[in-house]
C-alpha cells in the first residue's frame, strides 16, 4: 500500500511522515489565509518528502511563514536549515535548545547511563546549523490556526516541547512519548536527562485534548487523553 504524503489529523492540520509509514513526522498547520506553520524538518533528506507531503494539501515551499521544532536533535532539525533556505521562513526553537541550533550539534546524552556515556564518545551528531529567529519559551501562545500552546517538556533535550493545538484539541508530544507498539519513552542513550524526560512529561496528562499526535509513531484518535494519562500513571 503506498504511502500517503499527507494525513489530515484535524481541520487545516496535517501528519506529514518523513520516513516510512510514521517512524518520523513533520506537521503542517493550515491557516485561514492559506499560510503554512511546519512542525518539525525531520532528517537531512527530509524536505523532498515534506515539499511533497505540502504538494498534496495543495501547498507551496512559499506558503510556509513560520517552522516551529520540537527540539534540536538531527531526525527533527536535520531539513531545518534547507527547508528554511526553501521557504524564507525563520526558525523558531526553546530558548534552550537555540545554542546547538547555532552550532549544528546535538546536545550531551544522559552520562548517568553506560549507553549514553557511549553515544557521547561515538557520536558526531553534526548536521547543517541554522538560525533561531525566536525563543520559545513554556506556555507561548502562538498564533497558528487560533492558539498553538507551547508546553516546555525539557529531558529529551534540554529545550524538547510539546504543542497543544487548542482550537483542534490536538497534542503533539514530540520525542516526550513515542507511539511504537504501543506507548513508549524514548531511548535513554538519546535523552540529555531521561528522569526529566519522564517527570515533565506528567504535564501531557494534565492538560485537555482529544487526539494526540507523535513524531514518532501513528497518532491515536480515540481515548486519547485516557490512553497517554494510563501510560503515564504506569511505574518508571
Amino acid at each position: 500500500m503506498t504511502r500517503p504524503p499527507a494525513i489530515e489529523l484535524a481541520p487545516g492540520v496535517f501528519r506529514i511522515p518523513t520516513i516510512g509509514k510514521a517512524a518520523v513526522n513533520s506537521f503542517a498547520f493550515v491557516d485561514g489565509d492559506g499560510s503554512v506553520t511546519l512542525v518539525d524538518c525531520g532528517v537531512a533528506k527530509a524536505p523532498a518528502r515534506i515539499v511533497a507531503g505540502l504538494a498534496a494539501i495543495g501547498k507551496h515551499p512559499a506558503d510556509v511563514t513560520r517552522i516551529v521544532l520540537t527540539h534540536v536533535h538531527s531526525d527533527h532539525a536535520g531539513g531545518a536549515a534547507e527547508m528554511a533556505q526553501r521557504t524564507g521562513a525563520p526558525v523558531l526553537t526553546h530558548a534552550a535548545d537555540a545554542e546547538f541550533a547555532e552550532a549544528g550539534r546535538l546536545p550531551k546524552a544522559d552520562s548517568s547511563f553506560l549507553s549514553g556515556r557511549i553515544f557521547n564518545r561515538v557520536n558526531r551528531g553534526k548536521f547543517a546549523k541554522f538560525a533561531v529567529a525566536s525563543p520559545l519559551a513554556d506556555g507561548d501562545l502562538l498564533d497558528v490556526g487560533g492558539g498553538l500552546r507551547v508546553l516546555h517538556t525539557p529531558g529529551h533535550s534540554p529545550g524538547h516541547v510539546s504543542l497543544l493545538h487548542e482550537p483542534t484539541k490536538l497534542l503533539i508530544t514530540g520525542d516526550a512519548i513515542f507511539n511504537f507498539l504501543g506507548l513508549r519513552w524514548p531511548m535513554r542513550f538519546i535523552c540529555s536527562d531521561f528522569l526529566m524526560t519522564q517527570a515533565t512529561a506528567q504535564v501531557l496528562g494534565e492538560v485537555d485534548y482529544d487526539l494526540v499526535a507523535f513524531t514518532h509513531g501513528e497518532e491515536i484518535r480515540e481515548q486519547a487523553r485516557e490512553k497517554v494519562r494510563g501510560f503515564l500513571s504506569r511505574p518508571a
